[in-house]
């Protein structure tokens, strides 16, 4: 499973950005999904995740309610919406998968996930 994201960029203080993630090599269909972050120096964060179905979701607290994931598996393609961005946001956003999943399950730690994309980066600055 190869994944690549896109749409990252730079966005003022209470902006928007949706990150893409577009993945190939096998249907995204048999996949939980997740996004992480990570800083320079600092540990990458989990920020979101969703089950294979899509029925099971969440968040680290620190987005909890600005962010959203999302995907479309016709399209192949995950997303997370980001509302309210923060200079906190600020980050190299990354999505990844889990080479097996346990229906239901939403993993919310890095160790879990094997398939990584390149990162895009998310900049929030007035």
């Amino acid at each position: 499973l190869k994944l690549v994201e896109s749409g990252g960029g730079v966005v003022q203080p209470g902006g928007s950005l949706r990150l893409s993630c577009a993945a190939s090599g096998y249907p995204l269909e048999y996949y939980a999904i997740g996004w992480f972050r990570q800083v320079p120096g600092k540990e990458r964060e989990v920020v979101s995740c969703m089950s294979v179905s899509g029925g099971t979701t969440n968040y680290a607290d620190s987005v909890k309610g600005r962010f959203t994931i999302s995907r479309d598996n016709a399209k192949k393609t995950l997303y997370l919406q980001m509302n309210s961005l923060k200079p906190e946001d600020t980050a190299v956003y990354y999505c990844a998968a889990p080479e097996f999943s346990i229906r239901g399950m939403c993993y919310m730690t890095s160790n879990d996930y094997d398939f990584w994309g390149q990162g895009t980066q998310v900049t929030v600055s007035s």
